[in-house]
């Protein structure tokens, strides 16, 4: 076995724990393996012991990559921050884009979709840490921002979002909390929402215990990022 396939198979142990832990299904709970700076053939490796779905932080990367996911089959998110002239890479390639953080971006989208005549689907990213440095709507913002996304036509709200503030997993606890507040709130509303995206490499298992439906690991399935002169290139 190779060391993805064995690190994989460490974070399925964890989930599976997590699951157990909180009472949950298995079935409640998917994998979105983290693959920014990872080489594709590192990334099949991933792909072979089991993962489908894959999240990517940069616009170029993703389109770099596009080719390779549509040939492996594999589901395509973007997680990263999204610029508004790299929509037009994204929207359509991507199954779910789950960093759409402000009107404008949104607005994009939407008039991107409309020409390609589908429908995108988008997680609304919530800085529920209340970060000035963080992208992400304000949580005093979110019930204005749902109803914006579902005026829409062309675009389709899956839930929401988000990255806690850095610290300690049981630190991140209160925020995971807080988000599952807010997904069960908006839910009763559009059943239809599924996604609750939360949880790193650092914290998952207490992500995965307040409820997250989909968690977002890279490093634990990758290794560590090797640096080479100032670049990432292993996620």
């Amino acid at each position: 076995m190779n060391e993805i396939a064995e690190r994989l198979e460490k974070v399925r142990e964890n989930i599976a724990l997590s699951i157990q832990r909180s009472g949950r299904k298995m079935n409640e709970v998917s994998l979105c393996a983290v693959t920014k700076y990872v080489e594709t053939d590192r990334i099949a490796l991933a792909a072979d012991a089991g993962v489908t779905i894959i999240g990517e932080n940069r616009a170029q990367e993703f389109s770099q990559k596009l080719t390779f996911y549509k040939q492996r089959q594999l589901s395509a998110h973007f997680i990263g921050q999204l610029q508004t002239n790299k929509v037009k890479y994204i929207c359509g390639n991507a199954d779910l884009i789950q960093s759409v953080d402000r009107d404008v971006l949104l607005s994009e989208i939407q008039s991107k979709a409309q020409k390609l005549g589908i429908i995108q689907p988008i997680l609304i990213q919530v800085n529920i840490g209340n970060e000035p440095q963080k992208g992400g709507i304000l949580l005093s913002e979110t019930e204005r921002f749902v109803d914006e996304v579902q005026s829409l036509t062309n675009v389709k709200l899956r839930g929401f979002m988000c990255v806690p503030p850095a610290g300690d997993p049981e630190d991140t606890r209160l925020y995971f909390r807080k988000m599952h507040d807010l997904f069960e709130k908006f839910k009763q509303i559009d059943p239809a929402m599924d996604v609750l995206s939360m949880g790193m490499s650092h914290d998952y298992t207490v992500a995965i215990e307040e409820g997250a439906t989909l968690i977002r690991v890279g490093t634990a399935i990758f290794g560590p990022r090797q640096i080479v002169g100032g670049i990432s290139i292993n996620g």
